[in-house]
């Protein structure tokens, strides 16, 4: 029985990670990792990053947050997802920075006052709900439109083997049938947006 009450429910709230964070629970740490770590890591390998690397910028990013919750009278005015993300993407400029990826002799630390976390957490924001449309757009686009999107955009299959996956005559016909689809979601898209 107290296996079962060791179980942390899928969905945990913002309030329960920075508690536990507090009590330095384990399985909220491992948990945080695996709700808030792949956007982070994608952000990073798609900047002249690794994973390691990213898994280093994480794990500083925890700790600023554990700094402050801690030590401050930290109040989150935002998804916790957002201020970590927010925060890795700082660090990793300035690793970037140190690094020799900005040529001029500026370091990154002079802006760090002018750099607020708050730009970054709200054009975190935006892309999220960027994102959740773009999701609503593609659950009310219909088959065979969104496993070809998909199959094309995130799978990356080739003209070819869509061609041959949804029996199109040939490639051509297999692009024609892409663009339609990626016109509707288009459609779908931008009237999601205004009826924001």
């Amino acid at each position: 029985m107290s296996k079962i009450k060791n179980i942390l429910p899928t969905e945990v709230s913002d309030e329960v990670i920075i508690e536990g964070l507090m009590r330095g629970d384990s399985r909220i740490i491992s948990k945080m990792y695996k709700l808030f770590f792949p956007s982070v890591a994608y952000m990073i390998t798609n900047n002249s990053g690794t994973q390691e690397e990213a898994r280093d910028i994480f794990q500083e990013a925890v700790m600023v947050l554990y700094d402050k919750i801690t030590h401050q009278n930290f109040e989150l005015n935002c998804k916790l997802n957002t201020f970590l993300y927010a925060v890795s993407r700082r660090l990793w400029l300035k690793q970037l920075s140190r690094r020799g990826h900005t040529s001029n002799t500026t370091d990154i630390s002079d802006f760090e006052d002018i750099l607020k976390v708050e730009d970054d957490i709200q054009q975190h924001q935006e892309l999220e709900n960027k994102f959740e449309q773009m999701e609503e757009a593609m659950n009310q686009l219909g088959e065979p439109c969104k496993t070809l999107l998909q199959d094309f955009y995130i799978c990356n299959l080739s003209m070819q083997d869509i061609t041959e996956k949804f029996g199109y005559t040939n490639s051509d016909n297999a692009k024609t049938q892409k663009y339609k689809c990626l016109q509707r979601l288009k459609k779908i898209f931008f009237t999601l947006k205004t009826k924001e």
